[in-house]
C-alpha cells in the first residue's frame, strides 16, 4: 500500500509542473478553494516563473499519459477547475512522440501468441497517431483489406495504477477540507476516470463498443462506425478498418474536397442526439481528431475508448429539458430538475424556473457565434451552487460531448443555430417516446409482463398456504455457525449437525 508520504512527493512534483505553466493560478484565486489547499498552491509556485496566461493542457501533457487523461476528465468538470481551464482543456488529444516500432512489434507477437506477419502481410513501422494509451499503425491484411491496428503502450497500466492511486488518496484529502469541496464530488470524479481508464485499457472492451454503436446508428447512414476486425483483435490490440477520409479539423482541406459543410455539421449534431437521446449510448470523445468526412458527405468515427450511457428515465428527462429550454417551457425544465432529485426538495421550483429564465433567455434565437458559451456555463455552475444541486456525473460526461461536438459543428458552420437544429429531431423523439401510442405501449408491455408473472407467484402462494391435509412446510434451518478450531473439518461438521438437527425436527411433526 502506498503511503501518504509517497502520494504528497507526487503531488509536489506534479505540482511544480502546473505552477510552471501557470496552471495553479485559477485554483489559488478562487474565492470557494479550501485555505488549506491554496497554502498548498503558494508552496508548489514558490520560486517558478508563472506566466500571465496559463497554459493547462500543455501542463497535463508534460506530467505525462495518466495525466492527459485526468486532464481530459477535467475538462468536463468547470465547476472544479474553471471555465478557462476545462476550454483549455479540451485541447488535449493525447498527441505524444511514438515509441520504436520495434517495441510495438514485440507488444503484437506477445498479445497475439505468434508472428504479427501470420496476420499482415505489410504493417507501416511509422505510426499514424501516437496517444497517452496507445499508438496506430496503418496495415495490409493477409486477404488484402486496409486496417488500422491500435496498440497498447507496453507499462501504460503500470504507470496509470500508480498515479490514480494518488489521485484517489488526494480527491479524498480534498473532500475533507470544506462543504463545497464535498458538494463537486472530486472522489467520485476520480472513480469514473478510474473506470474509464480501465475500459480503454482493454481494447477488447473497446471493439465491442464499437460494434454496439454501429448496430444502434443504423438509423443514420451519415455516420458511419468503421467494422471490427475481430480475429486481429486482442485485449491489447485492436484492428478496425481503415478510414479513407479527411479529418473535420482541417477545413481547408475540407473546403478543397468540395464537401458541404452545413449539411456535416447537421448530420453530427443529428448523429450524436441520436445517440444520447434515442440510443441512450454515445460516443464521449467527439473532438476533430476522431472525425472524417468521407464520400458522399459522411461523417467516420473512430476511437471507442470513451462511452456514455444513460438509462431510459434520464434520457426522457434530458429531451424534456432541452425542448423546454428550446420553446421557453422553463417552468417545466424546472419541474423535471426537482422529479429527478437533482435540486433538493426544500427550495422552490418557480424560483429554479426564474433562474434558468436568465440563463436561457439571452442565448434563444441566436447563432452559435453570436452566443457566449462561456458566460451560459458559468451562470449555470453558479445555479448549481445557489441550489445545492449535486453533481451528476452522467450528465457531466454529456455536457462535456455536448461542448465537443458543439465546438466542431460551429467550425464546419459558423451560422448553425443548435436550437433550430436539434428541436425537430428532440420534439419527434418525445412524441415517439411520450405520446399516447408509447403511454399504451408501455402499458400492455407491463401488462403482458403481470401476466407471464401469474403462474410463477400462484406457486409461491401455494408453497406457502398449502391446501388442507397437506404436508406442512418444513421448518426453516437452524443458522449455521463458523468455527474455525483445528481446520475447516468443524464447519462441515457443524452444518451436517444443523441439517440432522432439522430433518429430526421434521420427523417428529409427521410422526
Amino acid at each position: 500500500m502506498t503511503t501518504p508520504i509517497v502520494h504528497v512527493a507526487r503531488l509536489l512534483k506534479w505540482g511544480r509542473i502546473l505552477a510552471r505553466h501557470g496552471a495553479l493560478t485559477g485554483i489559488e484565486r478562487d474565492p470557494n478553494t479550501p485555505a488549506a489547499l491554496r497554502r498548498l498552491v503558494r508552496i508548489a509556485r514558490l520560486g517558478a516563473r508563472v506566466p500571465k496566461v496559463p497554459r493547462y493542457a500543455d501542463a497535463f501533457q508534460a506530467i505525462g499519459p495518466a495525466a492527459i487523461k485526468l486532464g481530459q476528465t477535467l475538462a468536463t468538470r468547470p465547476d472544479i477547475v474553471g471555465e478557462d481551464a476545462a476550454n483549455d482543456l479540451l485541447r488535449l488529444q493525447d498527441a505524444l512522440p511514438p515509441i520504436p516500432y520495434a517495441t510495438i512489434h514485440e507488444a503484437m507477437r506477445t498479445s497475439f501468441g505468434r508472428d504479427p506477419a501470420t496476420l499482415f502481410a505489410r504493417i507501416d513501422e511509422v505510426p499514424v497517431g501516437a496517444a497517452s494509451i496507445a499508438q496506430v499503425h496503418r496495415a495490409v491484411t493477409t486477404d488484402g483489406r486496409d486496417v488500422a491496428v491500435k496498440v497498447l503502450r507496453p507499462g501504460v497500466e503500470e504507470e496509470f495504477a500508480r498515479a490514480i492511486d494518488t489521485y484517489q488518496w488526494a480527491a479524498a484529502q480534498l473532500e475533507g477540507m470544506s462543504i463545497e469541496a464535498r458538494r463537486l464530488r472530486p472522489r467520485l470524479t476520480v472513480e469514473n476516470f478510474r473506470r474509464w481508464t480501465l475500459r480503454e485499457l482493454n481494447f477488447r472492451r473497446e471493439a465491442a463498443s464499437a460494434s454496439e454503436l454501429a448496430e444502434a446508428m443504423t438509423a443514420e447512414p451519415d455516420f458511419i462506425i468503421p467494422k471490427v476486425d475481430w480475429q486481429r483483435s486482442t485485449a491489447k490490440v485492436l484492428t478496425i478498418e481503415w478510414i479513407d477520409g479527411i479529418k473535420l479539423s482541417d477545413r481547408p482541406a475540407l473546403v478543397a474536397a468540395r464537401y458541404d459543410l452545413p449539411r456535416l455539421a447537421t448530420t453530427l449534431i443529428h448523429a450524436f442526439l441520436r445517440q444520447a437521446i434515442a440510443e441512450g449510448f454515445f460516443h464521449a470523445d467527439l473532438h476533430q481528431g476522431n472525425l472524417f468526412a468521407v464520400s458522399g458527405n459522411r461523417i467516420a468515427a473512430i476511437d471507442f475508448g470513451i462511452m456514455g450511457r444513460i438509462d431510459r428515465r434520464a434520457r426522457v428527462w434530458l429531451a424534456e429539458i432541452l425542448y423546454g429550454l428550446i420553446i421557453g417551457n422553463y417552468k417545466r425544465v424546472a419541474e423535471i430538475h426537482f422529479e429527478a432529485g437533482y435540486v433538493p426538495s426544500h427550495h422552490n421550483v418557480a424560483e429554479f424556473a426564474t433562474a434558468l429564465r436568465a440563463v436561457g433567455e439571452p442565448m434563444r434565437g441566436l447563432a452559435v457565434k453570436d452566443m457566449s458559451i462561456g458566460m451560459m456555463l458559468d451562470s449555470l455552475f453558479s445555479i448549481t451552487r445557489d441550489f445545492d444541486m449535486v453533481t451528476q456525473p452522467h450528465l457531466l460526461l454529456l455536457q462535456k460531448t455536448m461542448v465537443m461536438v458543439e465546438g466542431v459543428a460551429t467550425s464546419l458552420d459558423p451560422d448553425i443555430n443548435l436550437w433550430d437544429t436539434a428541436a425537430p429531431f428532440v420534439r419527434e423523439w418525445i412524441r415517439t417516446e411520450l405520446g399516447p401510442e408509447a403511454a399504451i405501449a408501455d402499458r400492455l408491455i407491463a401488462d403482458v409482463k403481470t401476466l407471464a408473472n401469474l403462474p410463477e407467484l400462484v406457486r409461491r402462494i401455494e408453497a406457502r398456504y398449502p391446501a388442507p391435509g397437506g404436508e406442512p412446510p418444513a421448518p426453516p434451518l437452524a443458522e449455521i455457525q463458523i468455527v474455525r478450531i483445528g481446520g475447516g473439518w468443524r464447519y462441515v461438521a457443524v452444518a451436517v449437525l444443523s441439517a440432522a438437527a432439522s430433518f429430526g425436527a421434521t420427523l417428529l411433526v409427521t410422526g
